[in-house]
């Protein structure tokens, strides 16, 4: 058996090192934070808003036309007692960042909690016409039910537009901590700043990415690889990044985006455009146009026997 070269001392003076890197630090550190809110408790609370949005989609709870309503009640009554705790160690850790020594950070949680619970019926009529427009505009989808159980573009929609109403509220981290794990679990990230119209649909999704000041209109269908990203970032006259301002495209009405597109910048792309895949684009497009690349010249070269 291999002997354990570390000793006793090894590891104290390898914990000094280590503990001596935490001075100073702010961000990454999360010692004595107990207001920050939890990640995990977030993805739950999460989980909970979709029960209410999608009944009985996880299969979680057995749900009737009998029991429904008390099975709805009963999740809300969860959702609006933790979800307004983790809203207050939002506005708690923003308070600790600002300094700030006035702010009523329960009353602010409770607030913002009572908002989304009662946006819940509008975000919910919205993914329906999400759901719709995916069964309308993909050929292989058999049901509304597929959709919702197995598309990702609709957990990722979903997850977004329950974060925006949040982002609207200028609530710390949740919204980011919501999204970023749709990211994760579907490989389409968009931003909770973004604005989305209605009847959205991501056409299998993967590396799709939405800016924070992105703004789509309604009936928008994009594919897989496309990027609504920014193009530059001005700095101040200490060279950092200038953040806040649109940098991110506008999309009108009835717009489609084909795979692998990258549009960059504050464009607008007019309203009916059709946006061919693999295309890199920093200028507007005028409503009607479509936008390809060359076809590249393709080389067929038979194989040896």
């Amino acid at each position: 058996m291999r002997k354990n070269k570390l000793t006793n001392k090894k590891i104290e003076n390898l914990v000094e090192r280590v503990t001596r890197t935490y001075e100073g630090d702010s961000g990454i550190n999360f010692i004595d934070a107990s207001n920050l809110p939890v990640r995990d408790k977030i993805l739950h609370l999460l989980e909970l808003i979709f029960e209410v949005i999608f009944p009985g989609y996880t299969g979680k709870r057995t749900v009737t036309k009998s029991n429904i309503k008390f099975i709805v009640g009963d999740i809300l009554w969860q959702i609006a007692t933790e979800l307004a705790e983790q809203m207050e160690r939002s506005f708690q850790y923003q308070c600790r960042i600002k300094d700030c020594n006035d702010c009523d950070c329960k009353t602010m949680a409770e607030n913002v909690t009572h908002h989304l619970l009662n946006r819940l019926p509008k975000i919910r009529e919205q993914l329906k016409g999400d759901v719709s427009c995916a069964f309308d505009g993909d050929p292989a989808a058999k049901s509304y039910e597929e959709i919702v159980i197995s598309y990702p573009c609709i957990i990722a929609i979903a997850t977004y537009r329950i974060a925006h109403e949040l982002y609207l509220k200028q609530v710390p981290l949740i919204p980011r901590i919501m999204t970023e794990c749709a990211h994760e679990r579907t490989g389409i990230d968009i931003h909770p700043g973004a604005t989305i119209g209605a009847n959205f649909f991501i056409d299998h999704g993967t590396g799709v990415v939405i800016g924070e000041t992105t703004i789509i209109g309604d009936n928008v269908k994009i594919y897989q690889g496309a990027t609504l990203g920014a193009l530059s970032f001005p700095k101040d006259e200490r060279g950092r990044i200038i953040k806040g301002g649109k940098r991110h495209p506008t999309i009108e009405d009835n717009v489609t985006i084909y795979a692998e597109a990258t549009i960059l910048g504050d464009v607008v792309i007019g309203k009916g455009a059709v946006i061919g895949g693999n295309v890199w684009i920093k200028e507007s497009v005028p409503p009607g146009i479509t936008v390809t690349s060359p076809h590249p010249d393709l080389v067929y070269t038979k194989h040896k026997k």
